[in-house]
This record gives C-alpha cells, structure tokens and sequence, in this order.
C-alpha cells in the first residue's frame, strides 16, 4: 500500500515512518512487524505497520493555538449534572453498580496546524507516561496523547493492566469513595484478564497507589496476569476492551448506561492508542484519555468521570473541569516553529 510520507507514529522515544499498510483487522498484531494502533471506544480499530522504527526525538511541527473560548462542550452544566443523577438513580434500583459519563470538547481544527506541534506543547507542558501521537492524514487517523493511564502492557505471555480510578489536586482531596471506585474497577479488570490468562495467574501487584501527574493526583493500581498460550490479539481485546476504568460495572449494563446518556460517540477518546511488536510479542496500549483527536474538520478533547451512589452531581462535573484545563490551555499555546 502506498500513501503519503506524512504518515508517522510516535510513541516512548521512537519514531515511525514508511507506512506499508493499513488495516481493521486486529489479527494482523498477531503476524509480524510494528504497528501504531488506534481503538476508538465504539471498537473501530486502526492498525498501521511502519517499516521504520528509530529512537528519536518527537518531530517538530507547527502549531497555532487553540483560543480557550473556542471550544464547545457537548453537555452543558446542568446536562451533565442531570446525566449524573440519571446514574445514581440507575444505581439506587440495582441496574449498574457504577459508569463513567463523558462529554466532548470541540473546535474546528486549525488550518495549517501539524498535529505533531501540539504533540510537542504536551511534552513539555504536561508530560505524562504515555504520551503518543499516530497521524495517517489519508486514513482519517489523527490522534495526539498525554494518557496516564496504561490499558494492556504486553511482555511475551505477561500482560498487565493499571486503571486509574479517584482523582484530586492533591492526595488530601481523595476520599473513601475513590477507593472504593478503583477496588470496584480493579475486581472488573480482574475478571476480564481471568477471561484470556491463566487460571491461578491474575494477581494484584498494586493496590491504591497514589501517583502524582501535572496538575493533579490519580488513585492507580495495577492487575497482572499470564495468558493462556496461543492467545490472539483478537481474544486479549474481547476480552478487555473497553477499559473498565472509562465504561463501569457490570461493564455490558454500563455500557448501555453511556449509550442512553451521552449525546455523541467518544471516538478515540477512552478507546485504545499505542503500539504492538508483533515480532517481540510486546505491546503497551493506553487508555485514550489526555487525548485530542482531529476528526471531520475537528479537533476533540474529552473528559469525564466515575459515577457511584456516592457521587456529588456538582463535584462531578468540577472533576471533568479538572481534567480538561490544563490540557485545553496547553493546546492554547502556539508551537515554537
């Protein structure tokens, strides 16, 4: 396949280039070569194989700027807030045990604007343990990641997830609620992983870690696991996919919960981005949050966040907020090309 050599990936100090092909099909992560993956969270896959993979810096590119007042929430306050208590309300009669709700932010994509400038703004302004950028212009595929969050780390047979789950300016404003969402979401990544792995091998390395990332702080713990020899890619993503952390539990019924609530697809958001060496049999995928995606002349930036019974309509929304602001005026910022 031939397409422009604009199309690159860039993931963990590594670049890639010479695109050699395209495809939806995830059992081409189990044949050979290196590939930028991108799952959106309605499960529309793109897997591109690179024929170049090098250490190297993160390619400059120019970027404008996104003013502050441009973006368009796909909820209002008081939509959200309803959105919110509809959960609780789900929850007090036994439907869903907790989901996450969502909203999107939007402005048109700047003209002119190389997506691999504000992958550079994130660096530096919030850098973070996943950050990614796949762009394949001629595929539709544009997506820019600061995610702190790990979805699937592959090492041969050993996979592990570490959803994150209670968020705060600071460790002081966690609270018994966060705990027990992230326990709640630890048993469900549990069960999906006991799904592929096998049986007696999925354990809790890590359990209500605090860690500490720009501007905030993330409850994290970690779920390990060996899988059962012969497993495909196609099986590890049955299973796991998508992340519990940004859907809830029981997972199908919170998935249907998103569904009646929010008023457009999260895309890329909350779906899968990163790499698979098909060769080396290793992988790590984040979870698409911190991620801008451009899409049908747009760019997207979501947030979101966790509902239980003990959730506070308000608090909610102001945790969305949170994660947002730094993000949004970092793409506020104008590229030094």
């Amino acid at each position: 396949m031939t397409t422009r050599d604009s199309s690159h990936a860039y993931f963990g100090g590594r670049r890639a280039t010479g695109l050699a092909d395209v495809t939806s099909d995830l059992t081409a992560l189990d044949s050979a070569g290196w590939w930028a993956v991108v799952v959106t969270f309605e499960g529309d896959v793109t897997c591109a194989r690179f024929a170049d993979v090098r250490e190297a810096e993160l390619p400059r590119g120019r970027w404008p700027g996104v003013p502050l007042d441009s973006w368009r929430s796909t909820m209002t306050r008081p939509e959200y807030v309803a959105a919110v208590s509809a959960v609780r309300e789900r929850i007090a009669t036994g439907e869903v045990y907790q989901a996450n709700i969502c909203r999107l932010l939007e402005t048109p994509m700047p003209e002119d604007a190389d997506l691999a400038g504000l992958a550079g703004l994130l660096a530096s302004g919030n850098p973070a343990p996943y950050q990614g950028l796949v762009d394949l212009p001629d595929h539709g595929v544009g997506v820019v990641s600061a995610s702190p969050e790990r979805f699937l780390r592959r090492d041969g047979r050993t996979v592990s997830s570490s959803p994150i789950k209670g968020t705060g300016r600071t460790a002081g404003d966690l609270t018994g609620k966060d705990e027990a969402e992230n326990v709640m979401i630890v048993d469900l990544v549990r069960n999906d992983l006991g799904r592929v792995c096998s049986t007696g091998s999925v354990s809790v390395t890590d359990l209500l870690a605090v860690e500490e990332h720009p501007g905030l702080v993330h409850l994290v713990s970690t779920v390990r696991g060996e899988l059962v020899e012969g497993t495909s890619w196609t099986e590890v993503m049955s299973a796991a996919f998508p992340p519990g952390s940004v859907s809830g539990a029981p997972k199908s019924t919170a998935l249907r919960v998103i569904g009646d609530l929010e008023p457009t697809a999260r895309g890329a958001y909350c779906g899968a981005v990163g790499w698979v060496d098909a060769d080396l049999q290793r992988a790590e995928l984040a979870v698409g949050i911190r991620t801008f995606e451009r899409a049908d002349g747009m760019l997207r930036f979501g947030t979101g966040a966790g509902i239980t019974w003990g959730s506070d309509p308000a608090r909610e929304w102001d945790e969305t907020q949170l994660k947002a602001d730094r993000l949004v005026r970092v793409a506020a910022e104008r590229s030094a090309m």
